[in-house]
């Protein structure tokens, strides 16, 4: 996992427009993101699922993992590739007894940590990658966790042996910084959405990373 980390995130409402879901993900699918999260935060499970099943589809076409984030039952149900778990989220200890059990698929399971503790914890505990941040201050959460800054993030990134994709209010004139700091991909919501071409945006996010030597 390496690069530029695509999320989409909706609202509940949005969730229901399968034209508007599949067009924005395409624009994120064209700048060939590590993986592309669908994210709704406060979305009932049928929702969820419906639109996960679509970004599913284009995500396949692609070839680009698709993650669900925060449902477990979700991203079985729905055949994801990738499921993204929050502090308060299922135990990863039990999304990992989930998957070891006969017949499930080889699911990549993330989280999300907020200081050195959390993302020492998640890396002995197993995880395949975490989340962390948020690096500056952000407005795609309700009550963010403070902020960590580019320093922290070079800590975590040098005491844990999996990939980092730093996440929280980066624009692309930090992706540099953030890919020198030793994350392995950066997660891009507002800056790439707001920005003229999004496709473009996603694209220097991955330039970036693919010019500093791992």
């Amino acid at each position: 996992m390496r690069g530029y980390y695509a999320i989409v995130d909706v609202t509940p409402e949005l969730l229901g427009d399968g034209e508007r879901l599949v067009a924005r993900a395409r624009r994120l699918l064209a700048a060939r993101p590590c993986c592309l999260q669908l994210r709704a935060k406060g979305a009932g499970g049928r929702a969820l699922a419906a639109a996960a099943r679509w970004l599913l589809a284009v995500c396949r076409d692609d070839g680009v993992p698709f993650c669900v984030n925060d449902r477990l039952d979700v991203a079985l149900a729905i055949g994801a590739d990738v499921v993204h778990l929050g502090q308060d989220d299922l135990p990863l200890a039990d999304a990992l007894r989930v998957r070891a059990a006969p017949g499930m698929p080889g699911l990549v399971v993330g989280v999300s940590t907020h200081n050195l503790a959390q993302a020492r914890a998640a890396a002995a505990g197993g995880a395949d990658y975490i989340g962390y941040g948020p690096i500056f201050a952000t407005g795609s959460k309700l009550n963010p966790d403070p902020t960590v800054g580019i320093a922290t993030l070079a800590e975590v990134c040098g005491a844990v042996d999996i990939p980092v994709v730093a996440i929280g209010g980066i624009d692309l004139a930090a992706v540099a910084a953030v890919a020198a700091a030793g994350a392995a991909a950066a997660a891009l919501i507002a800056a790439v959405d707001a920005a003229p071409d999004p496709t473009a945006a996603g694209r220097a996010v991955a330039a970036s990373f693919a010019s500093v030597a791992r």
